[in-house]
């Protein structure tokens, strides 16, 4: 259970959604396990991956998972929610990582747990 009231930290909360291509690349290692790594790390954040079926990229060709001659470069989601600092630093570290990618970050409100509710 939640209270209707929304509550912020002092500083706010903040999400981070990356947007990726699977095949893009640091080095040997696919950019989205290290920026799933490099996330997870981070203290009082919360990390979702997603992998879409469907997506166009920069290339403009449309790209489905259903299209077996096209499965590759499919896109790639990493949601990071979470304080505003440590989503902050994520976001500094990403210029260096990942540059070219697009990225964006919104502040996000935070429902209060209503105590002893289950």
């Amino acid at each position: 259970m939640y209270d209707r009231a929304m509550t912020a930290e002092p500083d706010g909360a903040r999400r981070c959604m990356v947007f990726l291509c699977e095949d893009d690349r640091a080095g040997r290692v696919p950019l989205a396990d290290l920026l799933e790594q490099r996330a997870r790390a981070l203290d009082g954040v919360q990390v979702m991956r997603r992998r879409g079926i469907e997506g166009f990229g920069s290339s403009g060709r449309l790209r489905a998972e259903r299209l077996p001659d096209l499965a590759r470069g499919l896109p790639v989601v990493l949601d990071v929610a979470g304080p505003a600092g440590p989503v902050g630093d994520f976001v500094a570290a990403l210029h260096e990582l990942a540059p070219g990618v697009l990225v964006t970050v919104e502040p996000v409100a935070v429902p209060a747990p209503v105590a002893g509710a289950r």
